[in-house]
């Protein structure tokens, strides 16, 4: 009996644990709740020109990303994406909180598209299109 309580009380930490981890970013400006209970979200524009443009996406779970992972807040909720534009094939449901990767948050700030280094708009932040290395964001695992 005392088995079976231990159990059924670890699982229900492990369920709180989980279910209270941040699943946005607060202050993330590219995130808009709407009066009727849904929410506007914009992720950022693919550049018209240069590498981004011109490059084939590496698919989320095509195995050929290297990199932090990019939480970008979508209109399905948190992904993890190979890339900050959130394009559909290159981003897959969130493990954050339940699986450690080392990860950048994507957020909007006014007209700024910034890279953050946790989900935290006063974390180490870059701007997304400055020009290298100041673009080059500071990425943890989490």
């Amino acid at each position: 009996m005392k088995v079976a309580t231990l159990v059924l009380a670890a699982l229900s930490l492990g369920v709180t644990s989980t279910s209270s981890v941040a699943q946005f970013v607060k202050g993330n400006e590219a995130v808009t709740s709407l009066a009727n209970g849904t929410k506007k979200v914009e992720t950022p524009a693919i550049p018209a020109t240069g590498p981004v443009s011109k490059s084939k996406p590496c698919a989320a779970n095509a195995g050929c990303h290297a990199g932090a992972w990019h939480m970008v807040e979508t209109e399905q909720g948190l992904m993890e994406c190979t890339e900050a534009y959130a394009r559909q094939e290159t981003c897959r449901p969130s493990t954050y909180g339940s699986t450690k990767r080392s990860r950048i948050w994507v957020v909007k700030i006014g007209k700024d598209w910034l890279q953050c280094q946790y989900p935290d708009v006063r974390s180490n932040c870059v701007s997304m299109f400055a020009r290298p290395p100041s673009n080059l964001p500071f990425d943890a695992v989490q």
